[in-house]
């Protein structure tokens, strides 16, 4: 840029996740020479507070530990983040910043159960946190959740008019800029405020977008790893798997980093490859996660290596996934063997309850699509259905107080979830729950697919506790 100032990027959630992955990708920009963008990074609830406060004690500095499937580790000193911003309740610093002309995007990460989705995929103006919020915006003060945060980034650049800006998801939501999009304008709808929404339709884009590494939450034994290698305690280290990858949809406003330039992809449509990622990668996690949990293993790559475990997640992308998504510009056989190699990488350490959790976001955005997509063909969905019976088992012992481990899920509504769980019929009660399956919830072949793939779950559930015999270990799920 010739001496020019470089030009920023906003990035809303400072979590593992975006920082092992997006300012993974603009580090190795900036190191490949190309200086022209930077990151600046706050959050937007008063969270990680030991996280923030190390980054900025560390200028923003920290390291990512990369762990390959073979075990090998790799340790990578990321500096693009320039400025860390601490958490005030009104989010002042933050808007400020956004409303900067340096400012040409703002990305956030703040996961799927985050942008309070209903059974239509549309914002739920009726959530207790969205409609607070609007109500906050009536006030003119920021809010807590992603809606309310950008409005007033984009109410401040109203008003000092420093150019277009991008908003650049970064979560695993289908179609995410758009569904962003459609929630920001419903959101702002009803502030009645003087052609804002006009104004943010003429002065904004949002690409659509696919991330994909998987990244643990950090342990003691990953910071003792990190202190061992570089010499110094860095309270803000991060892992990920060696594999990763971004694709984004080139609508862009106001510029944007060569990220091309350092292996992101670059494209007219994310679609195919964020179904496949959505499909195949995301819903496999969850449906390996809530199987483990039942098992009793602590991590991913257990149930991966119980070949009870793999054959069901095999037999969900093969028999249902797959079929669903073709034709596909991606080979989605290779996909789905390299995605399973990777969920079995064990150096990874990661937790069955990280993945299992947001349930009640996760079977409407991930499970529920291919479901609906088989039935409308008449084609079967035995496979598929182990899945959202996989999660009631773990939903009812959740219920019972029975899981040794915490269970989170930011979409659930817990009197409705102990409703399914303690009624007569608890797969009818799963089957109707209109924010789980949408315009299929209470269809007679989903109840029956669940049904029967709930009796085999609890068959496996009492080969567990050996009120079965299985000499060999196979699968009593097949």
């Amino acid at each position: 840029m010739n001496g020019a100032a470089p030009r920023l990027i906003l990035h809303l959630g400072l979590g593992s996740f975006h920082r092992a992955h997006q300012a993974v990708y603009l580090h190795r920009m900036i190191a490949a020479g190309n200086r022209s963008w930077v990151l600046a990074g706050g959050n937007i609830r008063p969270d990680m507070a030991d996280t923030i406060r190390a980054l900025r004690a560390q200028s923003g500095a920290y390291t990512v530990e990369t762990v390959a499937p073979d075990g090998q580790r790799r340790y990578e000193l990321v500096t693009s983040l320039r400025t860390i911003v601490p958490y005030e309740p009104g989010l002042s610093p933050l808007i400020r910043i956004g409303a900067d002309p340096a400012t040409r995007i703002v990305s956030f990460t703040v996961t799927e159960a985050g942008y309070y989705l209903d059974a239509r995929d549309r914002l739920d103006l009726m959530a207790p946190e969205v409609s607070a919020d609007i109500a906050a915006a009536r006030d003119g003060r920021a809010g807590t959740t992603i809606y309310a945060a950008i409005t007033a980034i984009l109410r401040e650049r109203r008003q000092l008019r420093p150019g277009k800006l991008t908003l650049l998801n970064c979560d695993n939501l289908r179609h995410n800029g758009e569904r962003f999009r459609e929630g920001l304008l419903r959101f702002i709808e009803p502030l009645d405020d003087g052609g804002l929404r006009e104004w943010v339709e003429a002065n904004t884009t949002c690409p659509n977008a696919m991330v994909d590494r998987i990244t643990p939450r950090p342990t003691a034994a990953v910071r003792e790893r990190v202190r061992a290698v570089i010499g110094w305690d860095d309270g803000a280290a991060v892992m990920g798997e060696s594999f990763i990858q971004w694709v984004i949809e080139d609508d862009f406003c106001n510029g944007r980093p060569a990220w091309e330039q350092v292996g992101v992809e670059m494209v007219r449509s994310v679609t195919p490859y964020e179904e496949a990622k959505i499909r195949i990668l995301n819903a496999t996690h969850s449906g390996i996660a809530w199987a483990g949990t039942l098992l009793d293993h602590r991590y991913i790559h257990e149930g991966v290596r119980d070949r009870r475990i793999r054959q069901l997640a095999f037999d969900y992308i093969t028999d249902d996934v797959i079929p669903c998504l073709r034709p596909s510009p991606i080979d989605l056989g290779l996909y789905r063997d390299s995605v399973l190699e990777r969920f079995g990488n064990a150096a990874l350490q990661d937790t069955n309850e990280r993945v299992a959790m947001d349930g009640f976001a996760k079977i409407p955005g991930f499970i529920a699509p291919t479901i609906r997509e088989r039935l409308a063909r008449n084609e079967s969905i035995a496979s598929s259905a182990m899945l959202p019976a996989l999660f009631l088992a773990l939903l009812q012992r959740w219920n019972r107080g029975e899981l040794a481990t915490s269970y989170e899920d930011q979409a659930m509504d817990p009197a409705a979830a102990r409703a399914i769980c303690n009624s007569v019929d608890p797969v009818a009660s799963l089957c109707r729950d209109t924010v789980l399956w949408g315009p299929i919830a209470g269809d007679e072949r989903l109840v029956h697919a669940v049904r029967d793939a709930s009796r085999r779950v609890d068959e496996w559930a009492a080969y567990i506790t050996g009120q079965t015999s299985n000499a060999d270990g196979g699968s009593v799920m097949n």
